[in-house]
C-alpha cells in the first residue's frame, strides 16, 4: 500500500468524486479542490507527491494553475486531465513541467495506471542507476583479475543499461586498447565525448592514444 498525498483539482464534482474512489483503496491520501486558486492555497499549506488536474476550469484555468503550481514546487509532478479536443493544449502543458495526461473518459484502471507509473518513475530511475553502477564495479573487477572478456560483457551491460552516459563507453575503450582492440577503444572514446564533449577520461584516453599508439590505459 502507498501513502502518497495526491491533489485532484477539478471544477467538476463527479471527477473529483470519481478519482479519489479510484485512488483511495491503493491507499493514496487524496485531497481535492475545486479549481485552480483553491489548489494553489493548498499547495502552499502542505505538500503532495502528485497534482491531477483538469486543463478547462472557470477561473484559473490548467494550464494558469500548472505554471504557478511549478514555480512554488520546481519538482512538482502533475498530470493534466484532458477532455475531447484538448490533446494539443495537454502537450504543451507538458512541455511547462507537466509529466503525463489522461483524457476524458478515462476507466478506473486506466487511471490508476498513469498515477502508479508517475509516482514510481523515480523509483525505477534509481533501481536502473543501482544496476549501471554495479555493472561498472563488475566490470571493474574484472579487470583487476585480468578477466578481460568479462569485464568487458559488464561494461557493455552497463551500456545497455544507460546509453546516454560516457562512463561505461569510456571504460569499454579502455579495456579494448588493453586486449589490443584500438581502433574500437578509439571508436568508443568518441561516443563518450559525442555524449559529453566534457568528460574529461574520454577526452585524455583519446589524446593518449592517439598521440601515443603504442601506451595502454591504466585500468
Amino acid at each position: 500500500m502507498s501513502n502518497e498525498k495526491i491533489l485532484v483539482v477539478d471544477d467538476e464534482k463527479n471527477i473529483r468524486l470519481t478519482v479519489a474512489q479510484c485512488l483511495d483503496p491503493l491507499g493514496y491520501e487524496v485531497s481535492t479542490a475545486l479549481n485552480g486558486e483553491d489548489a494553489l492555497k493548498q499547495l502552499k499549506a502542505q505538500e503532495f507527491q502528485l497534482i491531477l488536474s483538469d486543463l478547462k476550469m472557470p477561473g484559473m484555468n490548467g494550464m494558469e494553475f500548472l505554471r504557478e503550481a511549478i514555480a512554488l514546487h520546481p519538482d512538482l509532478q502533475v498530470i493534466m486531465i484532458s477532455a475531447h479536443g484538448t490533446v494539443d493544449n495537454a502537450v504543451e502543458a507538458m512541455k511547462l513541467g507537466a509529466v503525463d495526461f489522461i483524457q476524458k473518459p478515462f476507466t478506473p484502471k486506466e487511471l490508476r495506471d498513469v498515477v502508479y507509473r508517475v509516482l514510481n518513475r523515480e523509483h525505477h530511475a534509481a533501481k536502473q542507476e543501482s544496476k549501471y553502477r554495479k555493472a561498472l564495479e563488475l566490470a571493474l573487477y574484472a579487470a583487476s583479475k585480468r578477466q578481460f572478456e568479462q569485464a568487458i560483457a559488464h561494461a557493455k551491460q552497463a551500456i545497455g543499461l544507460d546509453p546516454a552516459r560516457p562512463e561505461a563507453f569510456t571504460l569499454l575503450g579502455e579495456l579494448q586498447e588493453t586486449t589490443g582492440s584500438r581502433t574500437e577503444a578509439l571508436k568508443n572514446y568518441r561516443v563518450s565525448l559525442d555524449l559529453d564533449p566534457t568528460y574529461k577520461p574520454a577526452q585524455e584516453n583519446l589524446s593518449r592514444a592517439t598521440r601515443s599508439p603504442k601506451s595502454r590505459p591504466s585500468l
